[in-house]
């Protein structure tokens, strides 16, 4: 850490901005992480790409399937590969919360700039606002490293805007990846924005969310480096041009890219997100590799599909 626990809002304020994204997890044929793989992979992303930041070991780099040991050594891999050149918040989300806190304190102490802690799936519904309170906390309490908080469906539920604003409060809450519809996201952001910096994983809202809510971090999902190329970066084009105030051609460069968006939705089959992404890195030149059980594999009818639209879709290779 950079920083210390009291001035975590602020250094996250001066900081923390640009393009982020979630990195996926390259596997081997044996199943193992594949290491070499993911350093290439973080290293076209910054140095080609120019992104500025990474979510390490969330949902879309298969936490699930790995052991507490292996997210550790994803932390470790990816503070080791950025070297500096990036920045990095790890994902230290689980429904066990000495699992939580070891992980926060792994991050922390391995050199991550931010970790980010997935609402839990709570089994009890009474007074849920106050046991989230509890929840986020309680691990606010246990380290100094920036923490966001993240919402999304997948617990059951969704953090409301006041909940929210309300946890903004915590001394080193410095973020929200908030995966929810776009009048929640505008409201925490009326709410809290002078306090936390709000965001959510939809590139293709992100440029109205710069111009219309002010706001300075995309945090975060696959598009930075599935509809970008070393030849054709159309997002951080339409990203920088937007923070420079030049509106019309940040439009226009970012509607250009409907085709690629239209390519990647349209060939993903919905239990397939990771194996059709992977498959489409493969297609990009970076590293793919397998994805762990139980998730499914692309049939080659599907792979077909997707490179059809893929060498069609109009992104410069």
């Amino acid at each position: 850490m950079k920083y210390a626990k009291k001035d975590a809002k602020a250094h996250a304020r001066a900081t923390m901005k640009g393009i982020w994204a979630a990195a996926l997890m390259p596997f081997s044929d044996d199943l193992s992480i594949d290491a070499d793989g993911f350093r290439s992979n973080i290293d076209h992303w910054i140095d080609d790409l120019k992104i500025d930041g990474f979510f390490i070991a969330g949902k879309q780099g298969e936490f699930f399937s790995m052991s507490l040991e292996e997210r550790k050594r994803s932390f470790e891999l990816a503070v080791d590969a950025c070297a500096g050149r990036a920045q990095t918040i790890m994902s230290c989300s689980d429904q066990n919360m000495d699992v939580v806190i070891e992980l926060a304190r792994h991050a922390q102490k391995c050199g991550a700039d931010y970790i980010v802690v997935h609402a839990p799936i709570l089994h009890f519904f009474k007074e849920q606002d106050e046991t989230l309170l509890n929840y986020y906390r309680t691990i606010a309490d246990k380290v100094d490293i920036g923490i966001a908080l993240w919402s999304h469906p997948d617990s059951g539920y969704l953090m409301s805007p006041e909940l929210c604003n309300k946890l903004a409060d915590i001394e080193n809450v410095v973020a929200i990846k908030y995966s929810v519809p776009r009048p929640m996201y505008k409201e925490l952001t009326r709410l809290a924005g002078d306090r936390i910096l709000v965001s959510t994983a939809s590139e293709e809202e992100w440029l109205d969310n710069i111009l219309e809510l002010n706001w300075q971090l995309y945090l975060c999902s696959s598009p930075p480096y599935l509809i970008q190329t070393k030849a054709d970066r159309r997002m951080r084009e339409y990203t920088d041009l937007a923070f420079a105030g030049r509106t019309e051609e940040a439009r226009r460069i970012r509607d250009s890219l409907d085709p690629v968006r239209e390519a990647l939705k349209s060939t993903r089959p919905a239990e397939k997100p990771h194996s059709h992404q992977k498959f489409w890195q493969e297609l990009l030149g970076q590293v793919g590799g397998r994805v762990r059980p139980p998730l499914l594999d692309l049939t080659e009818r599907e792979k077909s599909a997707t490179r059809s639209a893929f060498e069609s879709c109009g992104l410069k290779i």
